[in-house]
């Protein structure tokens, strides 16, 4: 169907595109008169892959869609057909349009467990539908861009290729992934679809068809040579990377010399560590110093720890399965609750109960401030209630409480800045500002975990940062566990 071949019209906009209990949901609102407005916030539970952060993705994505979320005609006609909706409901969607406020963080930003990344405030039934748009744009991008960032810093740094096309969770999938990616440390994409919507750089070598498809392996790199000369990297594991492959690539690699053009080969095979030492000193042995070498094969930020530890002279990385999918993770936990909801004249403040701890919410509208020591390094996250007399004040000495509400707590008198991280960017239906450019997200998320200490950042046993929650927010919290639970806690 052309649906499917079409980019823009796989990631259209329609309402249809939510969990159907939040459209039964919503006409349940609608039928018992529930007019009232409520705020929601969007947060996650835990860092994926023992990790010590997450990178904020996919804001630029959620604000497009939100903007444009509608039931066409077609859409109104199933709803029709399933027979659950009264007509004067389905007459209710036909105009429906996300009209509320929505904050969120920097894309980009460096996110930790319970804090809202996004916070929504509008009526009770398009803060409904919109959740599971939310949730699926934010949780796909947010993991790859994570994945994407520990596979950087891994390999110091460097160049890392996203590779992942083929390997990817369908269209929308490796599109998504090749954008969250970027924002995370990649340097470019093998997707062409994606370098073109995005305006990522798009990279690649050649494949072990191109090698089979002539009579030898000399007079396909030289036939490619010829094409592409100043962007030749040659695959060299085809037939034998050491007996064939880098012997051919370093006949052909000396013609481009003398052109005065440079080269790279690729490992795509076989021990990495040994292949590209060998593979180094036969290229330095024939006066190609400036020749680099560029290894694949089912790579993650493990192996490649590994490998830089051990001194493998490896240029550039291409990462393809592990790094779209997420690789030993398959999602990321962000979850949507009703954190308020209007009460005559103003907003009450609601939580979730659980007897799993890490499932009992943080009631109220809230703001997370990030502060920083005089250096412009971080310290803490802190939670706080969003109504002016619970915002954070530098030069204040103030005590902070551990989210569970628990005894936990440290003071902290604020000597360096102390910032809002979430800001405005739909009032009333409509985008506040211009968009971000893919360059400038993914500048921020560097610069942003830049100020992050190393031990929170590293693969094993990172140090767990802190967030936590104002001695206001603590009490409140307290309060409506007594209120609810009384003598049962």
């Amino acid at each position: 169907m052309k649906y499917w071949m079409d980019y823009n019209n796989m990631n259209n906009t329609s309402a249809l595109f939510t969990d159907f209990y939040s459209l039964t949901m919503a006409q349940g609102y609608w039928k018992n008169g529930k007019k009232e407005l409520a705020v929601f916030e969007m947060f996650f539970r835990s860092q994926p892959f023992g990790g010590g952060y997450s990178i904020f993705a996919g804001l630029e994505t959620l604000l497009e869609k939100i903007i444009n979320f509608s039931f066409s005609d077609d859409d109104i006609a199933y709803l029709k057909s399933l027979d659950v909706f009264e007509n004067a409901f389905i007459d209710y969607l036909k105009t429906f349009r996300f009209n509320g406020t929505l904050w969120a963080m920097d894309e980009g930003t460096v996110v930790f467990p319970h804090e809202p990344l996004i916070r929504v405030e509008g009526g009770l039934i398009e803060c409904q539908i919109i959740e599971s748009l939310i949730l699926n744009t934010v949780n796909f991008q947010t993991l790859i861009a994570t994945k994407t960032c520990r596979i950087w810093l891994a390999c110091g740094k460097g160049q890392v290729m996203e590779f992942g096309l083929r390997r990817a969770q369908g269209p929308d999938g490796a599109v998504s992934a090749s954008r969250a990616a970027f924002i995370g440390g990649a340097c470019g994409t093998s997707s062409t679809l994606a370098g073109k919507i995005f305006g990522i750089p798009v990279m690649g070598t050649m494949a072990h068809s191109w090698i089979t498809s002539f009579d030898s392996e000399e007079e396909a790199f030289d036939a490619y040579a010829s094409i592409y000369p100043d962007r030749t990297i040659f695959l060299i594991d085809t037939y034998d990377t050491l007996k064939s492959g880098i012997i051919n690539a370093i006949k052909i690699g000396k013609k481009l010399a003398l052109q005065g053009k440079n080269f790279g080969v690729r490992l795509d095979s076989g021990d990495i560590q040994y292949l590209s030492t060998e593979v180094r000193r036969l290229l330095d042995n024939a006066g190609l110093e400036n020749a680099f070498i560029t290894v694949s094969n089912d790579l993650d930020e493990h192996i490649i720890e590994n490998l830089v530890r051990e001194h493998a002279p490896v240029n550039t990385w291409g990462v393809g399965t592990r790094l779209v999918t997420g690789g030993n993770v398959a999602a990321f936990n962000g979850v949507y609750k009703l954190a308020a909801i209007q009460r005559n004249s103003g907003f009450t403040p609601v939580m979730k109960f659980s007897d799993n701890l890490e499932k009992t919410t943080n009631p109220a509208v809230k703001q997370v401030w990030r502060i920083k020591d005089k250096s412009g390094s971080v310290i803490a996250d802190v939670m706080s209630i969003d109504n002016g007399d619970d915002n954070l004040k530098e030069g204040q000495r103030y005590s902070f409480w551990h989210p569970s509400a628990d005894y936990r707590h440290f003071q902290h008198t604020i000597e360096g800045s102390v910032q809002p991280l979430l800001k405005k960017r739909i009032i009333n239906g409509r985008l506040t500002g211009g968009q971000t450019s893919l360059n400038e997200i993914r500048s921020y998320a560097v610069s942003d975990l830049d100020s992050f200490d190393s031990t929170y950042k590293r693969l094993l046993n990172p140090h767990v940062y802190k967030v936590s929650i104002t001695e206001k927010l603590r009490n409140l919290k307290l309060d409506l566990i007594e209120k609810h639970l009384g003598n049962r806690v």
